[in-house]
This record gives structure tokens, C-alpha cells and sequence, in this order.
């Protein structure tokens, strides 16, 4: 293993933020995999940890493939990290929202376009990531829809579905979208926390990493075959909206079945505790996505539903 600075951030007030990324192997740029590039996301910090030690124990033992380089790099913002804000700097920018950056902008413009110039030349890019809504996802992997996007590789990750997601506007200042742009073939992960860790879904998320790498001989790994993906849309899912605001009681979880009719969640008043709303099924389907936060606002989606694969 070598550890290299990827990018220094210099302060007049405070030490400079130095940006680490831990290399395996040599040659090929083969694999990156980035983690925390919010200063909430803690479990991706967590699983990007977690490969770091698995990747250093393989290379010990000679299972990195020869002429191939991986990279990890944990943590983009640890300033944000340190001082508990989600976003980045006295402008408050959301790092994946500044891709590919520029050396003439801003402090986030500018960190982005450092990364980017070390990340860009990758094979495969695998970035751990969350959601701009605050909830809980079924682990999946999810690309952006722009003509470069391969399911069949996301299929290798063995993570029970694989979504693609049309991209809008303001997506493409994503990392995920330049990557594929430079013909990076990038993948975004989602487990189901951010801001506190969850063992299983940290696990399964580092074997499904694990388990592309060995796909793609870049390492040898014993794993576990996982799942046989099933690839969604988006456009395809339901969204579930709240009809008033209040203190959220979420009933279901990901991954649980339900059917029309079905008690998702109450909303209740926050002065007199009673029930406001009484949120059903619109359709029979799996849940994708929880909110999980306590409150609530007329109009938010508080589930997305995956129609029965049956139907």
C-alpha cells in the first residue's frame, strides 16, 4: 500500500485540509473508489475503511493482479466532516455538485477539478455515495443514463438491484457523470445510512466492491456469487407523497413487501398528537427508499415503491 496526498486544501486560519488516497498495485489506472464527499456521510467513509483493510491484506498475499493500480480515497471533505457540516467551506457547496471543477473558481471548483484531474483516467470508478432526501435505500448501484452506462457491468457488483437514473440538469456537475463522460465506466453505491454506521449493509456493500474487482480481474478474491441484479428505471418507480405536515411514523422499512391499501406511515400532529394522515400503498410493490427523518412537509415523497416483479 502507498498513501499519497491527492489534493491539499491551504487555510489562512487553520492547518491545510490534506486529501489521502491509499494505492494497491501498479500500472493500469484500474479502479478508483471514492467515498465522503459530504460531511455527513460517515458510512461511506466507514465501507471506503473497510476496503482499505481488505485491499492491504489481499495485496500482502499477492492477489492484487499484476500492471493494475486501485485507489481508494475515504474522505473528500473532511473539513466538513470535522466541524459537522454536510457541505463544503464558508460557501456551503455540495462537493458532487461541482464536477469537473475549475482552477479559476471557487474553493469547491477548485477541489473538484484537483480530484478530478487525479481520477479521470480510471477504468472503473465506484463512488460511495448518498441521497440529496434524507431516508434509507435498498443497497443497489445506480449509473446516469448517458449513453456510456453498461448494465451489464453493474450486474457484477452481485447487489440485488441496478438502477438507472435519467439525468437532469443539475446532474451534470455530478462525479458520476464526468466520469462517464471520459469514458469512465462509474458507478455510484448506495447502502442504507449516511450519518451513522450500519454493519450488514457497510459488509455487503465492501463485498460487492470486492466481488467487481474479482470480476473484472483487477484482484483474486474468494467471494460469494451475490445476486443476479435487477435493473430498474428511475421513471419507473412510485413516489409516495405526504398530503400534510407533521412528526413522521414510518411503519415500513426497505426491502419489505407491501400491498395496495398497505399502512406505510402516520403523520401526526406535532401540538395534539393526533393522527393527521394515514399513509397507504398506492400499489402493490417492494420499498426502495424510507424517509427516516422525524418530520415531515406537505408534498414530501416519503417512499418510492418498486413494482412487483411478478407484474
Amino acid at each position: 500500500m502507498f498513501t499519497e496526498n491527492i489534493y491539499t486544501v491551504t487555510s489562512p486560519y487553520r492547518e491545510d485540509m490534506i486529501i489521502k488516497g491509499y494505492s494497491f498495485g501498479k500500472g493500469d489506472e484500474a479502479a478508483c473508489i471514492l467515498g465522503s464527499e459530504r460531511g455527513n456521510e460517515v458510512q461511506q467513509m466507514y465501507i471506503c475503511s473497510q476496503l482499505v483493510k481488505a485491499l492491504k491484506e489481499l495485496e500482502a498475499n499477492g492477489c492484487v493482479s499484476a500492471g493494475k493500480k486501485i485507489l481508494v480515497i475515504p474522505v473528500i471533505n473532511s473539513l466538513g466532516m470535522n466541524v459537522g457540516e454536510k457541505f463544503f467551506g464558508v460557501e456551503n457547496q455540495d462537493i458532487n455538485r461541482r464536477f469537473p471543477g475549475r482552477k479559476t473558481g471557487d474553493s469547491a471548483d477548485r477541489l473538484a477539478e484537483g480530484i478530478f484531474s487525479k481520477i479521470r483516467n480510471y477504468t472503473y470508478g465506484i463512488q460511495l455515495t448518498s441521497f440529496y432526501m434524507a431516508g434509507e435505500f435498498v443497497p443497489h448501484v445506480r449509473m446516469m443514463e448517458t449513453g456510456f452506462q453498461n448494465t451489464s457491468l453493474a450486474n457484477l457488483f452481485g447487489l440485488p438491484y441496478a438502477m438507472v437514473r435519467k439525468p437532469t440538469p443539475i446532474d451534470t456537475k455530478t462525479l458520476n457523470y464526468n466520469w462517464q463522460n471520459k469514458m469512465t465506466a462509474a458507478f455510484s453505491l448506495y447502502t442504507n445510512r449516511t450519518d451513522t454506521i450500519d454493519e450488514k449493509s457497510a459488509g455487503q456493500a465492501v463485498a460487492a466492491v470486492l466481488r467487481f474487482l474479482t470480476r473484472m480481474g483487477i484482484i483474486r478474491y474468494e467471494s460469494h456469487s451475490g445476486y443476479i441484479s435487477h435493473v430498474i428505471l428511475e421513471q419507473d418507480l412510485t413516489d409516495v407523497h405526504t398530503m400534510s405536515g407533521g412528526i413522521f411514523k414510518g411503519l415500513v422499512s426497505p426491502g419489505e413487501d407491501v400491498r395496495y391499501g398497505h399502512r406505510m406511515a402516520e403523520i401526526i400532529d406535532p401540538y395534539e398528537g393526533y393522527v393527521k394522515e394515514t399513509i397507504l400503498a398506492p400499489t402493490d410493490g417492494i420499498v426502495f427508499f424510507a424517509h427516516t427523518d422525524p418530520l415531515v412537509t406537505e408534498g414530501d415523497i416519503v417512499y418510492q415503491l418498486i413494482h412487483r416483479l411478478h407484474e
